[in-house]
């Protein structure tokens, strides 16, 4: 078993596991919501959003989670802003403002001379990179996106049900739903890190698909989607270790192939149980 224990003796394997086991934990409480919601688009769009903010952040010389924050957090508010007042379909808010800010993005990078290595940080992550103070900082971000997915459960249960059933009942569902839309900003910035802003929504859906092939138990959805997305992060360094891969595509690779897994492992089980019983 020393090929299973080798690479994470090493202490950036080990902050890698740590970190990257904090953003499974909070992608697949968030996640949970973003596939029951079918907000995956969102998430997708969000991904990209960050793009100008992390590219003039590396830029500049500033800190990329910064330049990632305002980002994300400027496309959610103009999604909100073009949806008021714009009049304009959800979907067709974010379509806009996700072509606009990918553009800005890629200007950005195109306009820096030097800017190779940077831009593959950008798409594809770099987890192995994770300091202590990256630690404490995914730790925190977790802890308060669990808290406010504990808080608003209960609007979010109504609100995936019926948005005027969730009025009548007086549960807020437009504040439930800036609620949701501010754990998937939140998700999205944390794992920005780990896997990156074209692999991200990869780790925030696919162990929720997974988890969901195996329960309908939003809670237990939730716990079963974290658990299975640390298992990703852990399998997907063994694998980039091993095979000399990337280790955010890695860790997406596992995540989706566990999606798949589980897919065609409840299909073989529902087949099982709808055959008919050989007579006697």
């Amino acid at each position: 078993m020393t090929w299973l224990a080798e690479p994470f003796a090493l202490d950036f394997v080990q902050r890698a596991l740590v970190g990257g086991s904090l953003v499974a934990i909070l992608c697949g409480v968030v996640g949970t919501w973003v596939v029951i919601r079918g907000m995956a688009f969102l998430g997708e769009a969000l991904a990209h959003g960050m793009l100008p903010g992390v590219a003039l952040a590396t830029v500049l010389g500033f800190p990329v989670l910064i330049g990632a924050t305002l980002s994300a957090v400027a496309m959610s508010a103009g999604i909100g802003a073009l949806q008021r007042r714009g009049r304009l379909s959800y979907d067709t808010s974010i379509g806009m403002l996700f072509v606009a800010m990918l553009a800005i993005g890629v200007i950005v990078i195109s306009h820096s001379g030097s800017f190779a290595t940077d831009a593959t940080a950008i798409l594809f992550g770099d987890i192995l990179a994770i300091s202590g103070s990256d630690l404490v900082v995914l730790a925190v971000a977790t802890t308060a996106g669990v808290a406010l997915a504990v808080v608003a459960h209960r609007p979010l249960v109504a609100l995936a049900i019926d948005s005027r059933t969730a009025a009548v009942l007086g549960l807020a569902p437009r504040a439930a739903q800036t609620a949701l839309v501010a754990l998937v900003t939140l998700a999205i910035i944390a794992s920005y890190q780990a896997v990156g802003s074209l692999l991200v929504v990869g780790l925030l859906l696919a162990p929720a698909v997974a988890a969901g092939q195996w329960t309908s138990r939003i809670p237990t959805r939730m716990l079963l989607a974290a658990a299975l997305g640390v298992v990703a992060v852990a399998a997907g360094l063994l694998l980039s270790w091993h095979a000399g891969t990337a280790a955010g595509a890695s860790v997406a690779v596992v995540a989706i192939s566990l999606a798949a897994g589980s897919w065609l492992a409840r299909a073989a089980r529902d087949s099982v149980r709808a055959s008919p019983l050989p007579a006697t």
